[in-house]
This record gives C-alpha cells, sequence and structure tokens, in this order.
C-alpha cells in the first residue's frame, strides 16, 4: 500500500510504501529532509506528526523519548507510515544537489595518526569523480550486507584522493580489519555522498566549529573547503579529546590560525596526565564554548562527534547560550555499541 506524505510548511508532497521509512521515501523523491545517522540513534533527522498514523521501528530512547513520540515527535529515519501523513519538518535545500552513487575505490594510502586512528586515502577509478558537499559522509558496503559511516575528511575542490579519519574500535567489525589486515590497494566498494551536514554558505554569521576526536574530519573539510572558496567569515574551532594525542592533527589547526586571520583555535583536553605536560585548556569541550561565548545569539553551531557531546551541546547552547535552535547543525558519529544500548 501507498501513503502520501506532506510535508509542512513546505507542503511538498511524496508517496511512501508501507515497509519504507519516511527519510528513505523522502530521500527517493528528492525532498531534502534532514538526517545523520539512519538508524534512529543521532535524532537529527526528529520532526513532528501532525496528522495520520505512524509507528517507528526500534530506535535509541534518548533520540526520542516515550513522552516526546506521545506529543507527536517523531524519528523520520524509523517512521513507517500507517496512513496520509502529515508532517512538520525543516528542509535542507542543497541535500540533494548531488546524486548517490555506489562506487569501486582502492585504498591508496594509511597513516597512522594516533594509536588508535588511521587517516585513510581512497582512490577512485580513472575518469571517475565524487561531487560532495564539504561535511557529508559515505557509507562503505561490507560483504555481509553490512554498511560503516565515514565522513570526508578532504573538501570537494581537492582533485586528490579522498581522506578518512578512522579509529579503532576494538571488535568493531570494520575497523579491527583496517588496524589488522587491511592493506594499500584493497579494494572496497562505497555508497555517497550522504548527510544533510554541511555548511550554510547563505549565511555570514560567525561560526562555532565543535568537534570531539575524530568528528574534526567533516569539520577539516568544511574549513578547507571555505578557505578555497575564500571565505571571510568567522570561524572558531573547539576540539576536544581525553588525551593530546587525541587531537592527531593539532599541528595542521595550529597553522590553520597562524595563516588565517578569521580562523581560530581552541583545543581542550577532558584528562589530561602528568606525563601529557598539558597547560591548555581543560574539560569538556562544549563547556568551552559556553565559557568564552555565553551569548551565542548571533551564531551558528556546527557540531560532530560523540552522541553525548552533541547532545549536551545542543541542549545547552538553546537553553543557556541563546543559540537558535535551527542554527545548531550536527553530525553525531554513532558506533554499534551506540545502536545496541
Amino acid at each position: 500500500m501507498t501513503f502520501q506524505i506532506t510535508v509542512q510548511p513546505s507542503g511538498h508532497q511524496f508517496s511512501c510504501e508501507e515497509d519504507e521509512t519516511i527519510l528513505a521515501a523522502a530521500m527517493r523523491a528528492g525532498v531534502g529532509l534532514p538526517y545523520g545517522c539512519k538508524n534512529g540513534a543521532c535524532s537529527s533527522c526528529k520532526g513532528k506528526v501532525l496528522s495520520g498514523e505512524v509507528t517507528h521501528k526500534p530506535h535509541q530512547e534518548r533520540a526520542l523519548p516515550k513522552e516526546e513520540e506521545a506529543r507527536g515527535g517523531s524519528l523520520f529515519c524509523c517512521a513507517l507510515a500507517h496512513s496520509d501523513v502529515v508532517i512538520e519538518a525543516r528542509e535542507v535545500a542543497g541535500s540533494d544537489d548531488y546524486p548517490i552513487r555506489k562506487m569501486p575505490s582502492r585504498v591508496a594510502t594509511m597513516e597512522k595518526m594516533a594509536p588508535d586512528v588511521i587517516v585513510m586515502t581512497l582512490q577512485l577509478p580513472a575518469n571517475e569523480t565524487l561531487k560532495f558537499r564539504a561535511g557529508q559522509y559515505i557509507e562503505f558496503l561490507l560483504k555481509d550486507g553490512k554498511r560503516r559511516s565515514y565522513s570526508l575528511a578532504s573538501p570537494p575542490e581537492q582533485d586528490q584522493p579522498l581522506a578518512l579519519h578512522i579509529r579503532h574500535l576494538p571488535g568493531g567489525l570494520f575497523t579491527d580489519q583496517v588496524f589488522s589486515t587491511m592493506k594499500e590497494r584493497d579494494i572496497l566498494r562505497f555508497e555517497g555522498p550522504m548527510g544533510t551536514f554541511f555548511v550554510r554558505e547563505d549565511s555570514d554569521k560567525p561560526m562555532v566549529l565543535l568537534a570531539s576526536g575524530t568528528g574534526f574530519a567533516p569539520i577539516k573539510a568544511i574549513v578547507e573547503h571555505l578557505r578555497a572558496q575564500g571565505s571571510t567569515r568567522q570561524m572558531t574551532l573547539y576540539w576536544g579529546g581525553r588525551r593530546p594525542q587525541d587531537l592527531y592533527l593539532d599541528a595542521l589547526c595550529r597553522e590553520w590560525a597562524a595563516a588565517l586571520p578569521n580562523f581560530h583555535y581552541v583545543p581542550v583536553i577532558s584528562a589530561p596526565q602528568p606525563e601529557d605536560s598539558w597547560a591548555g585548556r581543560t574539560g569538556y569541550v562544549h563547556q568551552a564554548v559556553m565559557a568564552d561565548l555565553p551569548d551565542l545569539s548571533g551564531h551558528q553551531v556546527y557540531a560532530c562527534g560523540a552522541p553525548v557531546m552533541v547532545e549536551s551541546a545542543k541542549a545547552d547552547f538553546v537553553e543557556r547560550c541563546r543559540l537558535p535552535d535551527d542554527e545548531f547543525y550536527a553530525d553525531a558519529f554513532t558506533t554499534e555499541a551506540d545502536l545496541n544500548k
């Protein structure tokens, strides 16, 4: 059975099969609903059901608490329609500018940047290119049908292999392979580009770029994209890790700060050890933002990293720092462990 989905306030409409999520149907129809993980963990696709009946596939309780669902809240990546449905959602202009493609690639380089971080580059077949927006991600297609998502750390202007920052999660289906048996020239298939985490270039508001761990990858792509475009927008990067070694491209960030008058860099370490001799900022990275910028009413925030960091940042920035809810853009890096909580 097919149902009609209407998006408010735009009035856009698309059809949705009964076994298809509302987000999947919107993507198929070219309607730009926001999304991130596509599996009910990050809440990027959250909106409201104004009329009609939906049920939700399994998802994380923190992404959509039961009381919020009872008030009409919905995760469209998990929502199945059982009637015609009217939803309220903020659409993302430009999210469907570049078609999602399945492509083969060859591992070009693998460089260990920290004990648990490898920077991998992928070479596409001759005469093939991937068009994407800085901040988007790709999904590796694994042999057992599973997928693993990684943000592109290279900007779209770069005529070089695609770069990814991969953190080792012991026991991880894909990362165990990357850190043990994978080698240069191995073939990997992926699908992309995906996601609605990319810079809104129709604004000149100062940007807070907030990253934890390898959440730095899409932030790097955004900074290098804006630099290539000659943008003069003010950017302040807050990058957090437990130990200094977690800021595996700290030297690059300091180079940006020295070379770009509109770029500022604030590294933050949450658990420094005596042997680190760390003399910089400490604590939770999003709280460093709040200490420096107690009024975010005129800013945009781009946050990427662990779900707990992203969720805490959004709640505190909106409630305590006057950040407009619709000026917080995020990509939470969910893992298989996150999905099973």
